[in-house]
């Protein structure tokens, strides 16, 4: 089976984005995109970039609050674990990094989980932006924290805030 990096590019209401994947599925979204980087292969459709594309389109749209498709991103298996519990988090819904660290059995672990969900490179398809601090605040986004307040006034269904 052919591994090779490829992606695809696309205009979203958050900007610039491109969506990288292997056969085998889907390994980054890149938000705020300004420049290619090699490291994500030729842009190239292919099924697994298109069905992404199409759903996060959908997304944008209000008509997609679940995606369905394969991942393939790179990390550890403590992480793996939390980008699991982040695919729990129900549409239009918060936790905090609290929460995340209690259903993995160890309250004591809010930091890693953090770090965990900041090393997230499937953004919006493994809904990280659903994580706020316990006081209820926004907290740190890799694509800023702008977007992820339109990405949760989208899923709260406040689509005039999103554009």
């Amino acid at each position: 089976m052919n591994s090779s990096a490829r992606h695809l590019t696309m205009e979203s209401p958050l900007g610039l984005m491109a969506v990288s994947a292997v056969d085998e599925g889907v390994t980054y979204v890149h938000m705020g995109v300004e420049e290619m980087k090699d490291a994500w292969g030729p842009e190239e459709a292919t099924p697994v970039l298109e069905a992404a594309v199409d759903q996060l389109e959908a997304y944008f749209a209000g008509d997609l609050q679940e995606f369905d498709l394969p991942l393939a991103a790179q990390g550890t298996a403590f992480q793996h674990r939390v980008w699991t519990e982040l695919c729990r988090i129900p549409y239009g819904e918060t936790v905090s990094y609290l929460d995340i660290a209690e259903r993995l059995g160890d309250r004591k672990a809010v930091r890693a989980v953090g770090l965990a969900n900041g090393r997230n490179p499937i953004a919006i398809v493994v809904p990280c932006h659903r994580v706020i601090g316990s006081n209820g605040k926004l907290t740190g986004y890799a694509g800023g924290l702008w977007r992820k307040e339109r990405l949760l006034n989208l899923e709260r269904g406040e689509p005039a805030l999103f554009a």
